[in-house]
Protein backbone atom coordinates (compact mmCIF):
# COMPACT_ATOMS: atom_id res chain seq x y z
CA UNK A 1 0.00 0.00 0.00
CA UNK A 2 2.70 1.98 -0.81
CA UNK A 3 2.29 5.92 -2.30
CA UNK A 4 5.54 7.09 -2.51
CA UNK A 5 7.11 10.62 -3.44
CA UNK A 6 6.03 11.93 0.17
CA UNK A 7 2.23 11.37 0.15
CA UNK A 8 0.52 10.81 2.91
CA UNK A 9 -3.35 9.91 2.80
CA UNK A 10 -5.37 9.04 6.12
CA UNK A 11 -9.24 7.79 6.37
CA UNK A 12 -10.42 9.04 9.54
CA UNK A 13 -14.13 7.15 8.87
CA UNK A 14 -16.87 7.71 6.68
CA UNK A 15 -16.04 9.95 3.80
CA UNK A 16 -13.28 12.12 5.48
CA UNK A 17 -9.79 12.22 4.24
CA UNK A 18 -6.80 14.11 4.88
CA UNK A 19 -4.30 13.96 2.30
CA UNK A 20 -0.81 15.51 3.19
CA UNK A 21 0.94 16.93 -0.28
CA UNK A 22 4.44 15.82 -1.44
CA UNK A 23 5.31 19.71 -0.60
CA UNK A 24 3.95 19.48 2.58
CA UNK A 25 0.43 20.88 2.77
CA UNK A 26 -2.82 19.79 4.22
CA UNK A 27 -5.56 19.00 2.18
CA UNK A 28 -9.14 18.00 4.39
CA UNK A 29 -11.85 16.72 2.47
CA UNK A 30 -15.30 16.30 4.22
CA UNK A 31 -14.26 17.16 8.07
CA UNK A 32 -16.55 14.89 9.40
CA UNK A 33 -14.03 13.69 12.92
CA UNK A 34 -17.20 13.29 14.72
CA UNK A 35 -18.14 10.23 13.12
CA UNK A 36 -18.43 6.77 14.81
CA UNK A 37 -15.23 5.61 13.63
CA UNK A 38 -12.49 8.47 13.65
CA UNK A 39 -10.11 8.17 16.39
CA UNK A 40 -8.91 12.07 16.10
CA UNK A 41 -11.40 15.05 17.21
CA UNK A 42 -11.95 18.32 15.37
CA UNK A 43 -10.33 20.25 18.21
CA UNK A 44 -7.07 18.29 17.62
CA UNK A 45 -7.04 19.48 14.16
CA UNK A 46 -3.73 21.83 13.71
CA UNK A 47 -3.76 22.20 10.37
CA UNK A 48 -5.70 22.68 6.98
CA UNK A 49 -4.31 24.47 3.83
CA UNK A 50 -6.90 23.52 1.79
CA UNK A 51 -10.84 22.50 2.65
CA UNK A 52 -12.99 20.70 0.61
CA UNK A 53 -16.54 19.69 1.33
CA UNK A 54 -17.94 18.03 -1.28
CA UNK A 55 -21.85 18.80 -0.52
CA UNK A 56 -24.09 20.21 1.84
CA UNK A 57 -25.22 16.87 4.50
CA UNK A 58 -23.88 17.34 7.88
CA UNK A 59 -22.01 14.17 7.29
CA UNK A 60 -19.56 16.01 4.91
CA UNK A 61 -19.94 19.38 6.28
CA UNK A 62 -19.01 18.10 9.05
CA UNK A 63 -16.87 19.83 11.53
CA UNK A 64 -16.20 22.44 8.86
CA UNK A 65 -16.98 25.73 10.20
CA UNK A 66 -15.10 24.54 13.25
CA UNK A 67 -11.80 24.16 11.94
CA UNK A 68 -11.64 26.74 9.08
CA UNK A 69 -11.72 29.92 11.54
CA UNK A 70 -8.84 28.24 13.23
CA UNK A 71 -6.84 27.18 10.12
CA UNK A 72 -7.80 29.43 7.55
CA UNK A 73 -7.49 27.46 4.79
CA UNK A 74 -8.26 28.17 1.29
CA UNK A 75 -11.96 26.38 0.59
CA UNK A 76 -13.16 25.94 -2.82
CA UNK A 77 -16.49 25.46 -2.75
CA UNK A 78 -19.93 25.22 -4.94
CA UNK A 79 -21.26 28.62 -5.92
CA UNK A 80 -24.23 28.12 -3.41
CA UNK A 81 -22.07 26.71 -1.01
CA UNK A 82 -19.75 29.87 -1.07
CA UNK A 83 -22.43 32.01 -1.09
CA UNK A 84 -23.63 31.00 2.29
CA UNK A 85 -20.61 30.60 4.27
CA UNK A 86 -19.85 34.27 2.86
CA UNK A 87 -22.63 34.81 5.44
CA UNK A 88 -22.17 32.68 7.75
CA UNK A 89 -18.37 31.93 8.42
CA UNK A 90 -17.42 33.76 11.50
CA UNK A 91 -13.47 34.07 10.74
CA UNK A 92 -11.60 32.69 7.98
CA UNK A 93 -13.94 33.12 5.34
CA UNK A 94 -11.55 34.91 2.97
CA UNK A 95 -10.29 31.67 1.95
CA UNK A 96 -13.57 30.72 0.14
CA UNK A 97 -13.60 30.17 -3.25
CA UNK A 98 -16.64 30.31 -5.28
CA UNK A 99 -16.52 28.38 -8.02
CA UNK A 100 -18.96 25.12 -10.22
CA UNK A 101 -18.50 21.82 -11.96
CA UNK A 102 -15.74 21.55 -14.66
CA UNK A 103 -13.87 24.70 -13.55
CA UNK A 104 -10.61 24.31 -12.20
CA UNK A 105 -9.08 26.82 -9.22
CA UNK A 106 -5.41 27.32 -7.75
CA UNK A 107 -5.74 26.82 -4.41
CA UNK A 108 -2.49 27.37 -2.08
CA UNK A 109 -0.15 26.14 -4.99
CA UNK A 110 -2.72 22.97 -6.17
CA UNK A 111 -4.89 22.82 -8.76
CA UNK A 112 -8.42 21.95 -7.79
CA UNK A 113 -11.00 20.76 -10.55
CA UNK A 114 -14.77 20.66 -9.53
CA UNK A 115 -17.03 17.39 -11.09
CA UNK A 116 -19.95 16.26 -10.93
CA UNK A 117 -21.29 13.39 -8.71
CA UNK A 118 -25.00 12.10 -8.84
CA UNK A 119 -26.55 12.52 -5.57
CA UNK A 120 -28.37 15.15 -3.31
CA UNK A 121 -27.30 17.94 -1.18
CA UNK A 122 -30.03 19.42 1.05
CA UNK A 123 -30.37 19.06 4.69
CA UNK A 124 -32.47 20.03 7.59
CA UNK A 125 -32.62 23.59 8.41
CA UNK A 126 -34.22 24.43 11.94
CA UNK A 127 -35.45 27.87 11.65
CA UNK A 128 -35.98 27.82 8.30
CA UNK A 129 -38.68 25.04 9.01
CA UNK A 130 -37.43 23.46 5.35
CA UNK A 131 -34.37 21.79 3.73
CA UNK A 132 -31.00 24.16 3.42
CA UNK A 133 -29.94 24.10 -0.35
CA UNK A 134 -26.02 24.34 -0.75
CA UNK A 135 -25.86 23.70 -3.99
CA UNK A 136 -25.28 20.56 -5.85
CA UNK A 137 -23.45 17.95 -4.80
CA UNK A 138 -19.87 17.35 -6.59
CA UNK A 139 -16.58 15.34 -6.54
CA UNK A 140 -13.25 16.79 -6.23
CA UNK A 141 -9.94 16.25 -8.83
CA UNK A 142 -6.93 17.59 -7.01
CA UNK A 143 -3.90 17.68 -8.67
CA UNK A 144 -0.48 17.69 -6.76
CA UNK A 145 2.75 19.51 -6.83
CA UNK A 146 3.79 16.37 -8.97
CA UNK A 147 1.38 16.37 -10.98
CA UNK A 148 -0.09 13.26 -9.43
CA UNK A 149 -3.83 13.50 -9.37
CA UNK A 150 -6.27 12.23 -6.86
CA UNK A 151 -10.31 11.96 -7.67
CA UNK A 152 -12.49 11.65 -4.60
CA UNK A 153 -15.80 11.00 -5.87
CA UNK A 154 -17.84 12.01 -3.00
CA UNK A 155 -21.19 11.02 -2.28
CA UNK A 156 -22.36 9.48 -5.40
CA UNK A 157 -23.61 6.51 -7.38
CA UNK A 158 -22.17 5.49 -10.58
CA UNK A 159 -22.72 7.64 -13.76
CA UNK A 160 -21.69 7.44 -17.12
CA UNK A 161 -19.63 10.70 -17.32
CA UNK A 162 -16.63 9.29 -14.81
CA UNK A 163 -15.66 7.88 -18.30
CA UNK A 164 -14.64 11.72 -19.28
CA UNK A 165 -13.14 11.88 -15.66
CA UNK A 166 -11.10 9.48 -16.09
CA UNK A 167 -10.34 10.74 -19.64
CA UNK A 168 -9.31 13.80 -19.00
CA UNK A 169 -7.97 13.89 -15.48
CA UNK A 170 -6.52 10.63 -15.43
CA UNK A 171 -5.97 10.52 -11.97
CA UNK A 172 -3.72 8.03 -10.18
CA UNK A 173 -5.77 7.37 -7.14
CA UNK A 174 -9.58 7.38 -7.03
CA UNK A 175 -11.69 7.68 -3.28
CA UNK A 176 -15.02 5.90 -3.84
CA UNK A 177 -17.96 5.58 -1.57
CA UNK A 178 -19.23 1.75 -1.35
CA UNK A 179 -21.08 1.45 1.21
CA UNK A 180 -24.26 1.19 -0.43
CA UNK A 181 -28.48 2.21 0.71
CA UNK A 182 -26.82 6.40 0.61
CA UNK A 183 -24.35 6.00 -1.98
CA UNK A 184 -23.11 3.20 -4.83
CA UNK A 185 -22.05 -0.45 -3.66
CA UNK A 186 -19.46 -2.50 -4.35
CA UNK A 187 -21.06 -3.59 -7.29
CA UNK A 188 -21.18 -0.26 -8.87
CA UNK A 189 -18.06 1.13 -7.54
CA UNK A 190 -16.84 -1.57 -9.53
CA UNK A 191 -18.28 -0.11 -12.70
CA UNK A 192 -17.11 2.87 -11.59
CA UNK A 193 -13.65 1.88 -11.34
CA UNK A 194 -13.36 0.48 -14.96
CA UNK A 195 -14.78 3.79 -16.29
CA UNK A 196 -12.33 5.95 -14.51
CA UNK A 197 -9.46 3.78 -15.86
CA UNK A 198 -8.40 3.56 -12.16
CA UNK A 199 -5.74 1.41 -10.70
CA UNK A 200 -5.66 2.04 -7.55
CA UNK A 201 -8.78 2.92 -5.22
CA UNK A 202 -9.65 3.69 -1.73
CA UNK A 203 -12.89 2.66 -0.75
CA UNK A 204 -14.93 4.87 1.71
CA UNK A 205 -17.94 5.84 3.21
CA UNK A 206 -18.92 2.07 4.34
CA UNK A 207 -19.19 0.80 8.01
CA UNK A 208 -19.81 3.74 9.69
CA UNK A 209 -23.57 2.94 10.41
CA UNK A 210 -24.99 -0.91 10.01
CA UNK A 211 -26.96 0.20 6.73
CA UNK A 212 -23.32 1.33 5.13
CA UNK A 213 -23.03 -2.54 4.46
CA UNK A 214 -20.22 -2.33 1.72
CA UNK A 215 -16.96 -3.73 2.13
CA UNK A 216 -13.68 -3.94 0.24
CA UNK A 217 -13.51 -7.60 0.33
CA UNK A 218 -16.60 -7.12 -1.72
CA UNK A 219 -14.94 -4.87 -3.97
CA UNK A 220 -12.24 -6.95 -4.44
CA UNK A 221 -14.61 -9.54 -5.73
CA UNK A 222 -17.04 -7.63 -7.81
CA UNK A 223 -13.45 -6.25 -9.77
CA UNK A 224 -12.73 -9.81 -9.94
CA UNK A 225 -15.56 -10.05 -11.97
CA UNK A 226 -14.75 -7.61 -14.35
CA UNK A 227 -11.61 -8.83 -14.85
CA UNK A 228 -9.56 -6.27 -12.88
CA UNK A 229 -7.31 -8.00 -10.78
CA UNK A 230 -4.94 -5.72 -10.70
CA UNK A 231 -7.01 -3.27 -9.58
CA UNK A 232 -5.24 -2.58 -5.67
CA UNK A 233 -8.09 -1.61 -3.35
CA UNK A 234 -6.42 0.43 -0.44
CA UNK A 235 -8.75 -0.28 2.80
CA UNK A 236 -6.72 0.81 5.68
CA UNK A 237 -8.52 1.41 9.14
CA UNK A 238 -9.45 4.75 9.96
CA UNK A 239 -6.69 7.25 11.67
CA UNK A 240 -4.39 4.61 9.74
CA UNK A 241 -1.71 6.46 7.45
CA UNK A 242 -0.77 5.11 3.83
CA UNK A 243 2.35 6.61 2.80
Amino acid sequence: MELGGGLAVTWYGHACVEVTTPGGLTVLIDPWFGNPKSPKTAGSVRRCDVLLVTHGHGDHMGDALEIAPRTKPAWPAIHEMSLWLARNLSAGGDGVIGMNKGGTVTARGLRVTMTSADHSAGDWNETGHTTLYLGEPAGFVIELEDGRRIYHAGDTNVFGDMRLIGELYRPDLVILPIGGHYTMGPREAALAVSLLGASRVLPIHYGTFPILAGTPEELRRELTARGHDGVEVLAPQPGETLR
